[in-house]
């Protein structure tokens, strides 16, 4: 037991070291990611359309590249290449949508923001605090530190956003019953993104890889970045543009 606990500790302080180390490719690799994000929102119309097909293009290429390691038969993999096309393109049409609505700036903080907010909440809350894994087995390094650090980052981002009545999601003035919602609602983002990092972390371990692919340095895919945006905007999708969709 002891032995486990020192080897546990070893490993622990390997994970910060190797993540302090890629900090700065992480970086620079976000930033890159932010500004080619920032200039599609900009230009909104078919731009956006089209990097967001482009975005749902890469992902469904490494969906299927992780599939044909899993070692499945010809139907298993046909079957697995149907639900990524159903998930990735109605989570891609969601943010379609969401582009068609509303202004750059209002999907940048308000739609985009959380989600980024949960990752590296998650990020580095899981890295200063550490503790009991949610599921090792699926995903190592994932703890529940880390997902209340998520959640606490996307409800600030929330709360932040009703503090300045900015965007459809804020409401007029301030009243603790909007903070409470805005905490609550980044809690629900956190749950959903998180789930989908678990998703394709599962759909990783059984294809026997460490990235989707090493697209992006310092952090590996598209589906690496996207798995999350996934999650939450393939239930946008179904509680809101499909109703809509519907005229309920």
């Amino acid at each position: 037991m002891a032995d486990d606990k020192a080897m546990s500790k070893r490993q622990r302080a390997k994970d910060t070291v190797k993540g302090l180390a890629d900090l700065p490719v992480r970086f620079v690799s976000g930033i890159v990611m932010v500004g080619i994000v920032s200039v599609a929102l900009w230009l909104g119309g078919w731009w956006w359309v089209g990097f967001v097909a482009l975005l749902a293009g890469l992902v469904l290429w490494e969906w299927n590249r992780l599939v044909r390691a899993f070692g499945l038969t010809a139907l298993g993999e046909v079957a697995w290449s149907f639900f990524g096309a159903a998930y990735v393109s109605a989570a891609a049409y969601a943010l379609m949508q969401v582009r068609m609505s509303y202004g750059p700036l209002e999907v940048l903080l308000v739609f985009l923001a959380p989600v980024v907010a949960v990752d590296v909440g998650a990020y580095f809350m899981g890295r200063a605090v550490g503790g009991p894994k949610i599921a090792p087995s699926i995903s190592p390094s994932k703890t529940w530190a880390g997902l209340i650090g998520g959640a606490l980052a996307a409800g600030a981002v929330g709360i932040g956003i009703d503090l300045t009545d900015f965007g459809p999601a804020a409401f007029e003035g301030f009243a603790w019953l909007n903070v409470v919602t805005a905490i609550a609602a980044g809690a629900l983002v956190a749950v959903l993104a998180q789930s989908g990092d678990f998703f394709e972390s599962w759909m990783k371990r059984r294809a026997g890889v460490k990235d989707s692919s090493n697209l992006i340095p310092g952090h590996g895919g598209v589906f690496d970045r996207a798995d999350g945006f996934l999650a939450v905007y393939f239930v946008v999708f179904l509680i809101a543009v499909v109703p809509a969709s519907l005229g309920l």
